[in-house]
């Protein structure tokens, strides 16, 4: 009750000495009692509802959570809360400062509007597969914040011409799409999350340990603790190592080589991850993924 008199004052006038009318009015008011509160209450109420229609989102949720404030551009909301508590830490502010002293100085890939695209696709609740990767490609259009994809009309990598092998021999119908857009996967619910987030153009690997490390692990960790029964396929030694965190009793772990030429003939051909992990989604209850809507 001090609380709503002191709000109340500040639409009262001050210091000025009430009529008998007034008093008469009062003593009216005080007779009907709870018929009046509700009108105070319903006023301030506009009030707050007029201040908050003239902020954005991202303003009103700083407003309730400061160290929103942290988060890049780009990230989509359910990631953006999910994952708030990296975006204030010290590793986290220094990483976004090399990366942008690195966009003033060299070409960077992704652009800067494509470094989370991997949060855009769905909510963070849904995802149900994630696919590991390393490094961004680092040619000129061929990363846009999806491990292993390329946005239209750049040719589909070694791997990824690789995976497609995989696909047509175990999923039935699959055929090549003719492109390496992996889109159709992301909004289905399928993870497709490098490691390093950023590469300068032509230097593989030259963002390495700059702090996109430890940022992506806690996005494994964090879909490790708070989902259950997704389907991690873990290509690699680097990705399975990434992957070495993840609760098994939870979740679904499918290990194999890297699908690159160099390795895929080693047991990538033949794994059968894309089938096998739409048996997993399906004994959860959860919708298989169609590895042909690309």
């Amino acid at each position: 009750m001090i609380g709503q008199k002191t709000i109340t004052s500040f639409f009262s006038p001050v210091g000025k000495k009430r009529t008998f009318a007034e008093q008469n009015d009062t003593g009216e008011k005080e007779s009907k009692g709870a018929k009046e509160a509700p009108v105070k209450k319903t006023k301030l109420e506009s009030n707050k509802r007029a201040l908050v229609s003239q902020s954005s989102p991202t303003r009103l949720a700083e407003i309730e959570a400061p160290y929103l404030r942290h988060a890049p551009d780009g990230i989509g909301e359910s990631w953006r809360k999910g994952l708030s508590a990296e975006f204030g830490k010290p590793y986290f502010t220094q990483l976004m400062s090399f990366v942008s002293e690195e966009r003033k100085q060299h070409t960077v890939y992704p652009p800067s509007h494509q470094v989370f695209t991997w949060t855009q696709m769905c909510l963070i609740q849904d995802v149900k597969v994630v696919i590991l990767g390393q490094d961004p490609y680092h040619g000129p259009g061929q990363a846009h914040g999806l491990c292993f994809s390329v946005q239209k009309p750049v040719p589909p990598p070694p791997s990824l011409v690789n995976m497609f092998k995989e696909l047509a021999a175990d999923i039935e119908g699959f055929r090549h799409p003719g492109h390496g857009d992996l889109t159709g996967w992301a909004r289905q619910g399928v993870l497709l999350l490098n490691a390093v987030l950023t590469v300068r153009a032509h230097q593989a690997n030259s963002h390495k340990d700059k702090g996109w490390e430890k940022f992506t692990d806690s996005v494994v960790q964090w879909l490790s603790s708070n989902l259950d029964g997704l389907v991690f396929m873990l290509w690699g030694s680097y990705a399975q190592k990434k992957g070495a965190a993840i609760d098994r009793k939870r979740h679904h772990i499918l290990e194999t080589v890297h699908p690159s030429p160099l390795s895929a003939h080693r047991g990538f051909f033949g794994c059968r991850h894309f089938s096998k992990t739409n048996e997993l989604l399906r004994k959860t209850g959860k919708k298989p993924i169609d590895w042909k809507a690309l």
